[in-house]
């Protein structure tokens, strides 16, 4: 029996709490977006404000409750799918943390890694008497791997056959949240929380030179491993930075947004050209991957590369990646903003300066095709 090495066991509880936080954020970011461009076309400028009920026409009472919903108001709607956007995305931080620690520990470890999740994003606003850490998704992820490996631990002790059939359901989450509670509080909230706000104020002071040089990294990250730990890494990071800027007319971070999307579409559209502009340098098969990379890249859905590296990496990789590299900059160059986490193609109309979003996906893609095709052709006879 194949073992499985540690680092492999590492990016398989990651990416088990990267696979189930996905639908949160592509769910709950494309519902606020959609609240702001219906607020857009409720009032015009203000729509920046659609979690606004006053800007909204939205009636409350005294509690700030609903007092009525007018099926038939733009104003409303764009209200309600805000909101409805704010409820989801509020919870994709504690899903990263809750599910990375069941990964590690199976059922066990979902209560104390939501309870560090929750304690390094403070859910939905809520501080937890001020022992919410800040430490976004670098502290959630510590916390899923404390709270998992802590849970685990437990589970292996050596009990009496009268506690073992509560031992799960009480008292393996209560000892693993108490553990995972106070590393969140007093190991990593210090540290981690110093780096994020680090990182956001950095993102904050910006200029458009050091926005371009990071529109590369970020490029270069997301076709690294297509859809792996390193691109995850560099989509959560922009991901989060949505969350921190908020309702904010305009902010970097809704830049560093529109650079990863774009990114992360060009190396599936770059390899489904390739196979379209020297189909002998492909297989069968690589030809009908390129078939559908073509919508998985429209859809933001980097995999669609992975068939063509697995077979090839030395060529296929540094060939997307500078192609991604490509997209970056330019669209770092260009200044535009996308409010939305997820969706490719079809939330472009909720992107800045769309036209010139979609030129630089373009050139990029025929970076990715070129260099692809000039690889293929060293060192292959079959491509020649």
């Amino acid at each position: 029996m194949t073992s499985i090495s540690t680092g492999a066991r590492i990016r398989q509880w990651l990416m088990t709490g990267v696979s189930y936080m996905i639908p949160f954020v592509a769910a709950g970011g494309i519902l606020i977006a959609l609240g702001f461009l219906l607020g857009a076309a409720y009032a015009g400028t203000d729509g920046i404000h659609a979690y606004d009920a006053a800007k909204m026409g939205v009636a409350l009472d005294e509690n700030g409750a609903i007092t009525g919903f007018n099926l038939l108001s733009v104003g409303d709607w764009a209200y309600i799918i805000f909101w409805l956007g704010k409820a989801a995305f509020a919870f994709f931080v504690p899903v990263l943390a809750g599910y990375i620690a069941y990964a590690i520990a199976d059922r066990p470890g979902i209560a104390p890694g939501f309870v560090a999740g929750a304690l390094a994003s403070g859910l939905g606003g809520e501080t937890f008497g001020g022992l919410a850490t800040g430490t976004g998704f670098l502290g959630a992820i510590l916390g899923g791997f404390v709270a998992g490996g802590v849970a685990l631990w437990i589970s292996r002790w050596k009990v009496a056959n009268w506690i073992r059939p509560v031992m799960p359901v009480v008292v393996i989450p209560l000892l693993a949240s108490i553990v995972a509670g106070l590393a969140m509080v007093l190991v990593f909230k210090g540290p981690i929380g110093w780096l994020m706000t680090a990182l956001n104020d950095g993102l904050a002071s910006i200029g458009t030179t050091q926005l371009v040089l990071l529109g590369i990294i970020l490029g270069l990250m997301m076709a690294f491993d297509m859809g792996g730990p390193v691109n995850k890494v560099a989509y959560t990071f922009a991901v989060t930075g949505l969350a921190a800027a908020g309702a904010a007319a305009t902010a970097p971070q809704f830049q560093v947004m529109a650079i990863v999307m774009a990114a992360g579409m060009t190396p599936p559209l770059g390899l489904a050209l390739a196979t379209v502009l020297r189909k002998s340098a492909f297989s069968e098969s690589e030809r009908e991957n390129g078939k559908a990379a073509w919508l998985l890249g429209a859809s933001f859905i980097s995999e669609g590369a992975i068939p063509f590296a697995a077979a090839d990496p030395i060529r296929v990789i540094p060939s997307i990646m500078i192609g991604s590299g490509v997209t970056g900059a330019l669209v770092a160059l260009f200044g535009n903003e996308l409010r939305a986490p997820h969706g490719g193609i079809f939330v472009f109309p909720l992107v800045s300066n769309a036209l010139l979003y979609v030129v630089a996906i373009l050139i990029g893609t025929a970076v990715t095709a070129a260099l692809v095709v000039v690889a293929k052709g060293i060192g292959n006879k079959a491509a020649a």
